[in-house]
């Protein structure tokens, strides 16, 4: 690469960069996860940057052909696309709908599963609707797709397991007879083998609400601004854990204050940030610790 890192860790690199300058970068065929969260089509124009509805596609198309270009032919991509609102009314953007066309209609991704993020700690948005005129609900899920080059991307949902609930234990302690349920599905025993936890459904429940990490902490001790919309680090865990494989690369060309690559760094991946925002980037070396010389 011809640019510099900001900042290297034991696994990762860390560049002050436009990603259209950077990705191209890149080997071709050489990395395995590409996960990220890029600026939302909102109406109101955020400090960190982002499209409007009508200019989200056309502006979002030639990071996406980067991303096809540097991945594995089995790896994947991890978008997650919060929703909006139409100016002046009650209804909803389709900009993801016609985003997720495009990438998979030109440029020949594969869509491999919808995901949903669920932050119960939303804001009512938009007050307009939700708090004055009582129209709508609160707008409380995002979406997340998952997409690859590829019909078979590297998956493993056993590296993902979830506890199993107080009622899949008894069943698993008392067994269970095989049996055939209204719906037609047979229910054989072997449904109530301990298999080590449950498969995660495609919801991801957890907050946004990061409130003592290191990078909190003394981002406000220094009287820096902390980034305003950050990755929560459940959505790059799930996704590294289940999609990829330790010494692995995984990449964030949105990276803001980077959780992607401290995530990755703790589950063992290599992995390349890429920030444009000089104050976000720089504040992100927050979330680690000095690298020994």
């Amino acid at each position: 690469m011809k640019h510099k890192p900001l900042y290297e860790t034991n696994l990762g690199k860390a560049f002050c960069a436009d990603s259209l300058e950077l990705l191209p970068t890149i080997p071709t065929g050489s990395v395995d996860l590409v996960v990220t969260s890029p600026p939302y089509a909102l109406h109101f124009k955020k400090e960190y940057g982002n499209a409007n509805h009508g200019q989200y596609v056309d502006w979002f198309l030639p990071f996406a052909k980067e991303i096809h270009r540097i991945l594995k032919p089995a790896g994947s991509l991890v978008l997650n696309l919060g929703g909006s609102w139409v100016p002046g009314a009650p209804v909803r953007s389709l900009y993801h709908f016609r985003l997720l066309l495009a990438l998979c209609d030109e440029l020949k991704f594969h869509l491999c599963q919808e995901f949903f993020w669920y932050n119960p700690a939303k804001m009512p948005a938009p007050a307009e609707w939700v708090n004055v005129r009582r129209m709508r609900v609160k707008d409380s899920v995002e979406y997340i797709f998952w997409l690859s080059p590829s019909e078979f991307p590297q998956a493993d949902n056993s590296r993902v397991l979830q506890p199993y609930s107080k009622d899949m234990e008894r069943l698993i302690r008392r067994g269970l007879k095989e049996t055939k349920r209204p719906s037609g599905h047979n229910i054989k025993a072997t449904f109530a083998a301990d298999r080590g936890g449950s498969i995660p459904p495609n919801l991801i429940n957890c907050g946004n609400n990061e409130s003592n990490s290191r990078y909190i902490r003394e981002t406000k001790a220094t009287g820096r601004k902390i980034h305003p919309a950050r990755f929560p680090a459940e959505l790059p865990r799930f996704f590294i854990e289940f999609l990829t494989q330790p010494d692995e690369l995984v990449v964030d060309p949105f990276a803001g204050s980077n959780t992607t690559g401290s995530v990755a760094e703790s589950l063992g991946r290599r992995w390349i940030a890429i920030e444009r925002n000089a104050d976000y980037a720089v504040d992100s070396e927050l979330r680690f610790e000095p690298v020994e010389a």
